[in-house]
């Protein structure tokens, strides 16, 4: 497994970089964007006769943000009552952290992000950092619009479902989070993200992510070091190549899991019956030799 040194972002600053400097918000495009034309799967929830009317309505900012840390405290204040800022295009990584652990969320284009929600009754204050792992583009989608969709409410409950789907997956995450060994959460953190972002080959699936060594280790709760070297493990057993930024998952989930229970269960089998012989022969003096 290559990229033991991945953390490093690329000095020509590809698609996927990361630019050390500090925040800004996106900028507002000077384009507006009809939203049936930018997101198929809302226009979808309209039958074809609604959509020509609803299309008109259905205008919203764009605002672009380059890679880097982004600010995006302005343009959630201008969502007001609106549904929130939708990811028209790119990547985008929200990084959580409380005392010295950080975890991280993935979201990309379709999702709807919204203000963090405050409870005056909050003990445990968390950091929030938004970054755009990629060139990306969000429309805002604020009161005004809200008030233009008010006669196609299909559109808004697809937007709150989007909402909900992100919390189903930040629960995948837990549970994947949970699992003890790390081999296994990285296995099922990978095959969760390739659901998503993966493209079938011949070979297997292919995921083409800026998944660096250390982001990996924040989305399943580990250490970098210990990533690198769970990493090395996964491609010995040949059920994941590549580099962190482009993963080949060979074989079927299922099949991983299996493997990576047996392999430990093998080596507890092999330990325990050298302690046994080991015992025998303390017992007799010493190993028989033919």
């Amino acid at each position: 497994m290559s990229g033991d040194g991945a953390d490093a972002s690329p000095s020509g600053g590809g698609p996927w970089a990361e630019r050390a400097r500090l925040p800004r918000p996106p900028r507002a495009s000077a384009l507006f964007g009809y939203l049936l034309d930018l997101d198929a799967d809302l226009s979808d929830e309209l039958e074809a006769r609604m959509r020509y009317s609803a299309r008109q309505q259905t205008t919203a900012r764009l605002l672009d943000a380059e890679p880097g840390e982004c600010d995006l405290s302005g343009w959630f204040a201008a969502v007001g009552d609106g549904p929130g800022l939708l990811v028209i295009d790119g990547l985008f990584a929200v990084d959580t952290q409380v005392a010295d652990r950080t975890t991280t969320e993935l979201l990309g284009s379709g999702d709807l992000l919204q203000p963090p929600a405050r409870h005056d009754d909050e003990m445990v204050e968390p950091q929030m950092v938004w970054r755009a792992l990629a060139t990306s583009r969000l429309a805002l989608l604020d009161s005004e619009f809200a008030h233009h969709i008010r006669s196609w409410p299909q559109i808004l409950n697809a937007l709150f479902r989007r909402a909900e789907r992100r919390s189903y997956d930040l629960d995948v995450l837990r549970a994947i989070s949970s699992q003890p060994r790390l081999e296994e959460r990285l296995v099922l953190l990978i095959w969760h993200l390739a659901a998503r972002w993966g493209r079938v080959e011949t070979t297997g699936l292919r995921l083409t992510l800026p998944l660096t060594h250390r982001l990996l280790g924040q989305l399943v709760a580990a250490e970098r070091p210990s990533i690198s070297h769970a990493l090395r493990r996964l491609t010995e057993a040949g059920i994941v190549t590549g580099s962190t930024g482009d993963l080949h998952l060979h074989g079927a989930v299922g099949d991983h899991l299996e493997a990576l229970i047996e392999r430990p269960a093998r080596l507890h089998l092999r330990q325990s019956g050298q302690r046994s012989l080991g015992s025998r022969a303390s017992r007799s003096g010493g190993p028989h030799l033919a």
